[in-house]
């Protein structure tokens, strides 16, 4: 397919609006779309690196403002153990080591934010058939999680219901234990 603007070139781009129903096709060569401004990236192209990297560029204003202190020298966070700084891990896109993961644990939040859609928290998946009880665990878990909570926030009446929920959880575990083994 030629380019639909200068007729010459074989087109590399093509563009797809729908407006109330109707379809409207565009099909530029990569000249004629930056000459129309489709595409506004620099000359050397647009990689996936700079993509992902670009997410890690989140408004750091509210971490330069924590570090301002009367000494000029203050240096950027930094991982003991491999030595890569914040500023590094955002233009690379990856750590350096498993050490900073917790050196720059409360800086992550907003970049796994940005790169999972709202999440923070990676939860897996647990095969039905190979997980056993460990969805039962983990809820129950979670159920004694909450039960401290509502004890510490003396919430009694809501900390029995939480109770009998772990009880109940506890005898099906028991329960299943002695089927498996049978």
């Amino acid at each position: 397919m030629e380019c639909q603007e200068c007729n010459q070139r074989p087109a590399s781009l093509h563009f797809a609006q729908v407006v109330n129903g109707n379809k409207t096709e565009i099909h530029l060569c990569e000249i004629c779309a930056k000459e129309k401004g489709y595409m506004t990236y620099p000359e050397e192209g647009f990689s996936l690196h700079s993509l992902l990297t670009g997410l890690f560029n989140f408004d750091t204003s509210s971490i330069g403002a924590q570090n301002t202190t009367s000494d000029p020298q203050v240096k950027e966070l930094q991982c003991p153990k491999c030595e890569m700084t914040f500023t590094e891990f955002k233009r690379v896109g990856k750590f350096g080591c498993a050490a900073c993961y917790h050196t720059f644990s409360n800086r992550l939040d907003s970049v796994f934010r940005r790169v999972h859609s709202g999440n923070t928290r990676h939860y897996g998946k647990i095969p039905k058939r190979q997980g056993g009880n460990l969805h039962t665990r983990k809820q129950l878990d979670a159920y004694k999680a909450t039960l401290t909570n509502l004890i510490e926030n003396e919430a009694f009446e809501e900390a029995a219901q939480i109770r009998d929920k772990i009880r109940e959880l506890e005898k099906e575990m028991h329960q299943s234990k002695g089927g498996d083994q049978s």
